[in-house]
């Protein structure tokens, strides 16, 4: 079936594509200045940022990855992964009765600002800058995928580099986020979000017409399949998939991962005031438990079909969704999985881009204590806003010299641990009274996660076979709450 989606017909496709998301752009930053950019205003409709934000927790990794790994038989197996979805919940409870309205209450930009205020000069510096090393790495990881995919199956047959094609792709976001910024990406996201669903159930509908079923035919065999076990409570904590593994830990990774992140919850201060931001997170997690049962619901699907027509597995996983989406099924379904592909991207990686220039320039320029003009602080955003994107060609450029999946993934997951120090200042700042000693702080912050990277690697020696997987993140938001209060005295000041 891939012969007939042509590279030019694919380019063709996403030109119209992303000019769609321009013209939404010209309309939306038209009239845009700095508190636009980074707050919308505080204008944006709640029930987009919901939809919006959907796209934005389920990047390109997801879309391809979550659906692979159901047959694997490793963790997240089956249907195991709704029990970290289900853990998100009360993680998104945290985030919308505790830190929403500490955020609207200290009336924040950049919710490092928090750190501070509470702990001091070299907590907020630092709370700042491991977000920004995280979401570099994390945006440019995400882009160097979707990269991969139009260089094989667009832009390389007409004999373009590796690093045109990816400077197409952030010049691309650069081009419709750099005068709207947040105002835009309410908007851009939310039709994303729904280019990346409607990939979803275009495809399951393409597999129940290849095995000649219906809706309810589907669900009878997922459900009589080997793949539709979704709580594992027998294989105690040394099971990767055990129900209350994977249930702390996505209530954990929900918290830090999105609460404690500036470009998830940038979207959640352009909101009106706190009870539209909260209506936001509540339909937002409600949303996310039915999209992510879609993704799973389809790699059992995916597995199925695979089976009835003779195909083996890929040994990669990740490779599983778009083999048959690209050569055996529909010309639509391939031509909607890469839209859904890149929707998934670049929903991610925009806002990312939008969020690390905020950072930047709120917490490391100080634009909010600045006496510069609006004219003045647009220019310097413009410019940081083109540094950035100039950075994340920079690394997926770096990515592909290295020509190593398996060291790339490393980098990606090391970026991951720089959410530990994250979650130990914001427990320790709003969880005590206590004063830091503020030139200690930065120490602490650099041995958590490096003595966390060293006990999970060799915890399985070390503690009778178990692994910590995603719980690593509690290990490593506690050893810098405890490196925190070592170096704290008692304070009289109040929690914030």
């Amino acid at each position: 079936m891939i012969n007939q989606l042509t590279p030019t017909l694919i380019l063709g496709i996403i030109a119209v594509y992303f000019l769609l998301l321009i013209t939404v752009s010209y309309y939306t930053g038209r009239r845009a200045g700095n508190a636009e950019f980074f707050l919308a205003g505080r204008k944006s409709p709640w029930y987009l940022v919901a939809i919006g934000m959907i796209g934005a927790s389920l990047s390109g990794v997801t879309f391809i990855s979550i659906p692979g790994v159901v047959g694997d038989g490793g963790a997240n197996q089956s249907f195991s992964y709704m029990q970290m979805v289900f853990g998100y919940l009360v993680g998104y409870l945290v985030i919308a009765q505790v830190l929403l309205p500490l955020y609207y209450r200290l009336n924040l930009t950049s919710i490092y600002t928090f750190l501070g205020q509470r702990l001091g000069y070299h907590a907020y510096k630092t709370g700042a800058a491991y977000f920004m090393l995280s979401r570099t790495i994390g945006a440019a990881f995400r882009l160097y995928l979707v990269a991969i995919v139009l260089q094989q199956f667009v832009l390389g047959p007409f004999g373009i580099p590796f690093a045109a094609t990816v400077a197409v792709t952030i010049v691309l976001i650069w081009i419709y986020t750099f005068k709207g910024g947040i105002n835009t990406i309410v908007y851009t996201d939310t039709l994303q979000t729904v280019c990346m669903i409607s990939a979803v159930i275009l495809t399951i509908i393409a597999i129940g017409n290849a095995l000649e079923t219906d809706l309810a035919g589907l669900v009878a065999m997922v459900r009589s399949s080997d793949y539709s076990q979704m709580f594992f409570f027998q294989g105690g904590w040394n099971d990767p998939n055990n129900f209350f593994k994977q249930f702390i830990s996505g209530a954990l990774i929900a918290i830090v991962m999105t609460g404690l992140d500036q470009d998830m919850m940038q979207k959640n201060l352009s909101c009106r005031n706190i009870g539209e931001a909260q209506k936001n997170v509540y339909t937002f997690s409600v949303i996310l438990v039915f999209a992510n049962l879609l993704f799973l619901t389809l790699g059992a699907l995916l597995y199925i079909y695979a089976a009835s027509i003779g195909l083996e597995a890929p040994e990669k996983t990740d490779q599983l969704f778009p083999t048959i989406a690209l050569r055996h099924l529909s010309p639509a379904v391939g031509v909607f999985f890469v839209l859904g592909l890149i929707a998934a991207a670049y929903s991610s990686a925009d806002s990312a881009l939008t969020a690390l220039t905020t950072s930047f320039c709120v917490d490391f320029l100080g634009f909010e204590q600045s006496e510069a003009t609006e004219q003045e602080k647009r220019r310097t955003r413009t410019i940081v806003h083109i540094s950035i994107s100039l950075l994340l060609l920079l690394i997926i450029v770096a990515f592909n010299a290295l020509n190593n999946d398996a060291v790339i993934s490393q980098l990606f997951l090391a970026a991951g641990y720089t959410y530990g120090p994250i979650l130990g200042l914001f427990a320790f700042g709003m969880l005590t009274r206590r004063q830091v000693h503020s030139i200690w702080v930065i120490p602490i912050c650099i041995a958590a996660p490096i003595l966390s990277y060293i006990i999970n690697a060799n915890s399985a020696s070390w503690l009778f076979g178990f692994e910590f997987g995603f719980l690593i993140i509690a290990l490593n938001g506690l050893l810098t709450f405890a490196g925190l209060w070592a170096i704290s005295r008692p304070g009289q000041e109040g929690r914030l």
